[in-house]
């Protein structure tokens, strides 16, 4: 006879989860069965969306898009690391790979936000020093804002919501031109089968913001 055990008591955290989970079968599922049989053979989305792990900024609710539209990837500031071929996890430059060369999309998006922590940090500087996993993998990671913060900061200083502001959108051009550091972007990019594109998502108006390739300037989409 199977002894029965006692489930262990779920998280409040856990059953918040469970109820969006049970709406979502019911709201999200259900009433679209046909796309997610289209989507159980394969994916073939045509935008990549590179943004932050921010909780107030998910690219599928700021888009509206359906399951199957968007490859995305998410981290700390929405960075996106130059080009490299030492040895490594590289976790961004394998999603952009997948994505470019095997998914074949034609934009990527760069999706920086208002109120961004990795972008304060960046500009404060305030995890420089700390130990890995006291708060150095952050540290490490936005160091790669900090060429991009020497301007930000002899214009606007390191506090205030206008630098937080341009660090944060300082951040989205650091990663465009990084993204251009890839080869097959580049290649892409001039022959016309890509697209690249800076965005910013301001949390206090909820407007989106397109990037001005020329002038690198943000300009809210009305």
């Amino acid at each position: 006879m199977t002894e029965r055990t006692t489930p262990e008591p779920q998280s409040p955290e856990l059953d918040h989860l469970i109820a969006g989970y049970r709406r979502f079968r019911e709201h999200g599922w259900t009433p679209k069965l046909e796309r997610w049989r289209e989507l159980r053979d394969g994916q073939s989305p045509q935008v990549m969306i590179i943004a932050c792990s921010d909780s107030r900024v998910d690219p599928a609710q700021v888009f509206d898009t359906d399951p199957g539209e968007m490859f995305v990837v998410r981290n700390v500031a929405a960075m996106v690391p130059p080009f490299e071929t030492a040895p490594g996890l590289h976790g961004v430059s394998a999603a952009l790979e997948f994505a470019v060369q095997v998914l074949k999309v034609r934009e990527i998006v760069v999706l920086g936000h208002g109120m961004c922590g990795g972008a304060q940090a960046a500009l404060t500087q305030s995890l420089h020093g700390t130990e890995p996993g006291e708060g150095g993998f952050i540290a490490n990671w936005i160091a790669l804002l900090d060429d991009a913060r020497v301007d930000v900061v002899a214009q606007h200083g390191t506090t205030g919501r206008v630098a937080e502001r341009a660090m944060e959108q300082a951040g989205v051009r650091t990663s465009l031109a990084n993204l251009r550091t890839f080869p097959c972007i580049s290649r892409k990019e001039a022959n016309g089968s890509l697209r690249v594109t800076g965005a910013f998502f301001a949390i206090s108006d909820g407007l989106l913001h397109l990037m001005d390739d020329a002038t690198g300037e943000f300009r809210a989409v009305v």
